[in-house]
């Protein structure tokens, strides 16, 4: 179950209602690659995040989801939702300055090495 509200995907999406099941799918993806790029879980609120804490699902240093993660959550589904195959012809791609790598750095944990 995603943690940003369908209706606010489809928006950002200007989906048409049709596309639903799809804006699903790329809203899940989005928010699964921002949580692996966190090392973290976010939560739609502080009763699911502690919800988690006391079922021991929440992980390491989970958080409420903030406006910078739902951004990058959206443009990562809209990165999915208009670009559905693996490679594009014909077109030059330009990586936005503020993506969502960028809004999402502040929360990251553990970076590694």
């Amino acid at each position: 179950m995603s943690v940003i509200p369908i209706e606010q995907a489809m928006q950002h999406l200007r989906a048409e209602s049709e596309d639903q099941s799809y804006v699903e799918l790329v809203l899940e993806a989005a928010e699964d690659s921002a949580t692996q790029f966190l090392n973290r879980r976010f939560y739609a609120d502080a009763d699911l995040l502690a919800a988690a804490v006391l079922d021991q699902s929440a992980g390491a240093d989970p958080i409420v989801i903030t406006p910078a993660i739902r951004a990058a959550c959206l443009l990562i589904a809209g990165s999915l939702f208009a670009t559905r195959e693996a490679v594009v012809i014909g077109a030059t791609a330009t990586e936005l300055p503020i993506g969502p790598r960028q809004l999402m750095m502040p929360y990251r944990i553990g970076l590694g090495v």
